[in-house]
């Protein structure tokens, strides 16, 4: 920029070519903020692309599923409506009508649609995420829809009894609505009456609130055994010289280099009933050969592998805050008649709270969304939340479902987040 000057008609300052000062330093800061958001412009498009759009998507697929109203393309892509006469027949009735003979008709016209359109199957599969049984109730429906005579519903009725189920005709009457909160009322083990009021569902049937508790559980139990094990393993490197604590971080850093499917096979050969911990213990005589521990496909399982494998994301962020403390403070709360625990309790203790909660937060955020190892170590009883969702997106295919299971979990972490920003502070975050 050029030298300022005095303007003689003006009492402000210039610069060399006669623009106002102010105005060339706001054009220079200007200049200078657009170069630095095309520099970070990149890194903005990639995490819009890679992880809010698929937030979004995935949020938006937990309340909305088209799969009852909407036949799919997948060539094309193109959409042709399916159920259009009942969804009409819902609109023009409200909820609690008991439906008439029109109720009837228009969906036998809808069976035939749905024969001609090859779609029963798929308009059956969404009512049978709520009500189980009704795939085949809809495929034998529109396959007999072209020989049904009226009265409909008595042609209907004698078909398959199943027709006049109020609980039937109360999840068709919600599946005709594009967007629907029915996925998460199941995500809760909720669903509703004949009359549409939300009640829990059958005990047997309750199992993704266990399965939260479980994965809030299991995940507290890992967070805190993996803070007991790192933070004498990061006292140690933070007081080590630095030619040795290098050398040491080494082994603390191995696990990140090999493969996680070897670390879990590992386990699972350490842990099984005929594995290395069970014959060593047997050889030294402190089991019979008939008394193994069972180690594996349940809860012990996942607890042990999980706390090995998380353990680092625990010692790098309590290094890293350890590193850094004068231990003369120690020192001098000793020397004024302070004991090694008091010392340890008011002095050293509380200056490493920072990479606890960082530590902390880390290891319980990767714990409640791990998948293959409770998959392969955890067995039925140390199954998380993370492999129902895997479940429902591979096996039943039922995405709405895993959506709303995951905006689930994800608004738990939101809160997590929350809570560590008020008692802690984002600012405070330290992750080695």
């Amino acid at each position: 920029m050029a030298d300022a000057t005095t303007n003689p008609t003006n009492t402000g300052l210039t610069t060399a070519d006669g623009k106002p000062l102010k105005a060339a330093l706001a054009h220079a800061q200007a200049r200078s903020r657009r170069r630095a958001f095309l520099l970070v412009l990149p890194l903005l498009l990639f995490i819009v692309i890679t992880f809010i759009v698929p937030i979004g998507q995935m949020l938006k697929r937990s309340v909305y599923n088209d799969g009852f109203t909407m036949q799919h393309n997948l060539t094309t892509g193109e959409k042709t409506p399916i159920m259009v006469n009942l969804a009409k027949w819902f609109d023009e009735n409200p909820a609690g009508t008991e439906p008439d003979e029109a109720a009837f008709a228009a969906l036998v016209e809808d069976l035939k649609q749905l024969k001609e359109l090859r779609a029963a199957g798929q308009a059956g599969t969404r009512i049978n995420y709520e009500l189980s049984g009704s795939r085949s109730l809809f495929t034998q429906g529109a396959r007999k829809a072209k020989k049904l005579q009226p009265p409909y519903k008595e042609a209907l009725l004698e078909l398959n009894p199943k027709w006049d189920d109020p609980k039937l005709w109360q999840v068709m009457r919600s599946a005709s609505s594009n967007f629907t909160g029915t996925f998460f009322l199941a995500a809760t083990d909720r669903t509703r009456d004949a009359d549409g009021n939300i009640q829990r569902v059958e005990e047997n049937r309750q199992i993704y609130l266990k399965l939260f508790w479980r994965t809030l559980k299991l995940s507290v139990l890992i967070t805190v055994l993996t803070l007991i094990l790192a933070y004498p393993i990061a006292h140690l490197l933070a007081t080590l010289p630095l030619r040795y604590s290098n050398l040491l971080m080494i082994f603390v850093l191995l696990p990140f280099w090999t493969s996680l499917l070897v670390r879990t096979t590992s386990w699972m050969i350490l842990l099984q009933s005929q594995g290395v911990l069970n014959d060593a213990m047997v050889a030294m005589g402190l089991i019979s050969d008939d008394n193994r521990i069972q180690m594996m496909y349940n809860q012990t399982g996942t607890v042990i592998a999980m706390t090995h494998i998380l353990l680092p994301f625990m010692v790098l962020p309590l290094y890293s805050v350890m590193r850094p403390i004068d231990p003369s403070y120690v020192r001098a709360a000793r020397s004024l008649g302070a004991t090694s625990w008091t010392a340890f309790r008011r002095i050293y203790f509380p200056q490493t709270i920072p990479g606890i909660a960082a530590g902390g937060l880390l290891v319980f955020i990767l714990a409640v969304g791990y998948y293959i190892t409770p998959a392969l170590v955890g067995g039925s009883d140390g199954t998380l939340i993370s492999n129902l969702i895997a479940f429902h997106m591979q096996k039943s295919l039922n995405w709405s479902m895993a959506a709303a299971l995951a905006s689930l979990l994800l608004g738990g972490i939101l809160i997590l987040y929350w809570l560590y920003d008020r008692l802690v502070g984002i600012d405070n975050l330290k992750l080695g």
